[in-house]
């Protein structure tokens, strides 16, 4: 997946490249194959196109926790600052077990109002992110009632000039309907549950041009009764130029699938054209 991402960019032509937007202000990507966080899907549309431009980017993230791995792949596109479309790829490897898990997630994001600088009022979008998992018989024999699902957002996000001695502050609030277990790895609704609606928040603060830091949250339902927890995770992120950007965090994933304590590193790699 990661091959073939690297071969589409490359097959762009020059006039095709989109630099309209400031620095930094697309967020990165998020491990469903939003723009965003690392683990919220933000307001914000991937790369870095306005009205009259297209943009196309595609990155690859790592996620390392003492029992397993997430690594996520993925493509995406914006239309004109108002379209995003998205398309990643996911595999979750249960060390203890030696098992992998695998999902395909197709999204969608429409920018509804606002720009995430300019206007008065926070940027305003409205996301799907349609998921199918190919590994389906450990999520049934834990209870989960579908292999695949759809998690429907509304994002608001605002970038505020010098608010904070100076430097600028950028936050987003999401809040989400999903029937997901652990995003999806472990299929859909279940006995304990079949769909709730679930806060995500993120908060950044850009040290200069190029460095931000910051922290997100993200609700998660228990649809499966086995106690599985929000996540958390403090972030940095670096934005040499307009063409990549590279994010890096401490993770807390609480309690995955009855194991406790699931902490850990994350990495992830965009690249924007």
């Amino acid at each position: 997946m990661f091959r073939l991402i690297s071969f589409t960019l490359l097959l762009l032509p020059l006039c095709c490249l989109a630099n309209g937007k400031i620095l930094a202000t697309p967020g990165v990507s998020q491990i469903e194959g939003s723009a965003g966080g690392g683990l919220v899907p933000w307001a914000q549309l991937a790369g870095y196109a306005t009205e009259d431009e297209w943009a196309i980017s595609g990155f690859c993230t790592q996620a390392n926790v003492d029992d397993f791995e997430l690594t996520s792949c993925g493509i995406q596109g914006n239309l004109y600052d108002r379209i995003e479309l998205s398309y990643a790829t996911q595999n979750f490897d249960v060390l203890p077990l030696s098992l992998k898990l695998s999902q395909d997630i197709y999204g969608a994001k429409v920018r509804l109002y606002g720009d995430l600088v300019y206007s008065d009022w926070p940027q305003l979008s409205l996301g799907v992110q349609y998921k199918k998992l190919t590994t389906p018989d450990i999520a049934y024999s834990l209870g989960a009632k579908d292999d695949n699902g759809t998690d429907i957002y509304i994002a608001m996000s605002k970038l505020h000039l010098g608010l904070l001695a100076g430097y600028n502050v950028l936050w987003n609030a999401s809040f989400r309907y999903t029937t997901a277990n652990e995003i999806g790895l472990l299929g859909f609704g279940g006995t304990n549950g079949n769909g709730a609606i679930n806060a995500e928040v993120s908060v950044a603060v850009l040290l200069n041009n190029h460095l931000a830091i910051g922290t997100e949250y993200r609700q998660k339902p228990d649809n499966l009764g086995l106690k599985e927890d929000d996540w958390h995770d403090i972030f940095i992120a670096w934005f040499p130029n307009k063409h990549v950007s590279m994010t890096a965090a401490y993770i807390n994933l609480g309690t995955i699938a009855g194991l406790p304590d699931q902490t850990g590193w994350y990495f992830s790699l965009t690249g924007y054209y």
